[in-house]
């Protein structure tokens, strides 16, 4: 078998990984202007939705093909769909139109962070695996902020069409880079994806995500959510081949990730959401303004996240994790407490700085002792598993 080349590949993950992560967010600037040429005004919230959705259902069952088939297969596959929405968003005619393919952008992207993730706990040992985690965390946060400074740039030049446009040339030189650089010799599995499973977690998320945002629609969908979960786990207890294998979250290092992890998804779209909100709405400031108030957590945490990263081995997972989520919470509290009207907006910033660099140290030990702690052909199930519960705190928020 050929041998990989870790620097290729490294770069070509970085690339794929950067532009799902930015997709998250870097229409939000767009939007007025899409709605403004293709109407549809009450569907404006959908053009989100369907792509967090997408996302956040296909995560586990990317996880788990990554398992049965490989992770270069299902990587290529989900950067082939993801190009294909994204090609199709920029060619929508409609605000109906766009949202659908807005979704298959998301069943793309639904591969491309988990298993990322996996592909690089594959190629470093625990010594390696600090550092180069806490660069792709780095990059992660990194993306889902400056997106939506992106997206304006982009519409004020060029267009909004070329938000998704954009993504064609990077995303295929991320694939040919993967398909050169890239080999593994993954275990073959004989057991096939349980779909029953993959379709009942589907009805659960949608409707419990559906129930969270809505007054209205939780009377019917949380009920849905609930009889769905049921169902789901008793379809785990007794399949050959789980979706994902319940017996993970037995063991105390899965369970603590996960909760951690939806802890962490909620606190950091918590601080994106209402902080530039209570910039605009209390302090006055314009929206440019407000949105350099959460800026420097795309500082604290890159730079944080590095260095926890490469501390990982000599310092272990929880002096780290206790730290960083201490720090977070300890700002978080100094921003309840501080933000009053007529505060500086430099003191803003600097609060919001130490909070990100909080959520920056937690981030690499909780994803190393994930996958530290389970053999090959359950690595993919068990981060994608952690990335999946990060995403439903930041959407339930």
């Amino acid at each position: 078998m050929k041998k990989t080349s870790r620097p290729l590949t490294v770069v070509a993950l970085l690339l794929g990984l950067f532009l799902a992560a930015m997709e998250m967010t870097v229409v939000s600037t767009a939007m007025p202007t899409v709605v403004a040429e293709l109407g549809g005004l009450p569907l404006y919230a959908w053009a989100f939705a369907a792509y967090l959705l997408a996302t956040t259902v296909s995560v586990p069952i990317w996880g788990k093909l990554a398992d049965l088939r490989g992770r270069k297969p299902v990587l290529l596959a989900g950067i082939g769909l993801f190009l294909v929405g994204s090609l199709a968003c920029g060619a929508a005619g409609s605000m109906a139109t766009l949202i659908a393919w807005r979704a298959v952008q998301g069943l793309g992207a639904g591969a491309m962070q988990p298993v990322t993730f996996t592909i690089v706990g594959d190629l470093f040992d625990i010594h390696e695996r600090g550092r180069m985690q806490g660069l792709f965390g780095s990059v992660w946060g990194i993306a889902g902020l400056v997106g939506p400074l992106v997206g304006g740039a982009i519409v004020h030049t060029v267009g909004w069409r070329w938000i998704f446009f954009v993504n064609l040339p990077f995303g295929l030189a991320s694939a040919a880079v993967l398909a050169i650089a890239y080999h593994e010799r993954p275990e073959r599995h004989d057991h096939r994806l349980d779909v029953g499973g993959a379709l009942l977690l589907a009805v659960a998320v949608v409707a419990v995500l559906l129930g969270a945002r809505s007054r209205g629609a939780g009377l019917v969908a949380l009920p849905v959510a609930a009889a769905a979960t049921a169902a789901f786990l008793a379809v785990e207890r007794r399949a050959r081949e789980p979706l994902v294998p319940l017996d993970l979250f037995g063991t105390r290092i899965i369970a603590t990730a996960s909760l951690s992890g939806a802890l962490m998804g909620a606190a950091m779209i918590a601080t994106v959401t209402y902080v530039p909100l209570w910039a605009q709405s209390v302090l006055g400031l314009p929206p440019t303004s407000a949105g350099a108030a959460i800026a420097p957590m795309a500082v604290g945490w890159p730079i944080a996240s590095a260095i926890s990263g490469r501390l990982v081995p000599r310092v272990g997972y929880k002096r780290l994790l206790v730290t960083g989520f201490a720090t977070s919470a300890a700002a978080a509290l100094v921003i309840a407490v501080a933000l009053r009207p007529g505060i500086p907006l430099v003191a803003v910033q600097a609060i919001v700085l130490v909070y990100g660099a909080g959520l920056g140290i937690a981030n690499p030990p909780l994803l190393i002792a994930v996958q530290t702690s389970v053999p090959w052909n359950r690595r993919g199930v068990a981060t994608a598993s952690t990335l999946f519960f990060r995403t439903i705190g930041a959407n339930w928020y």
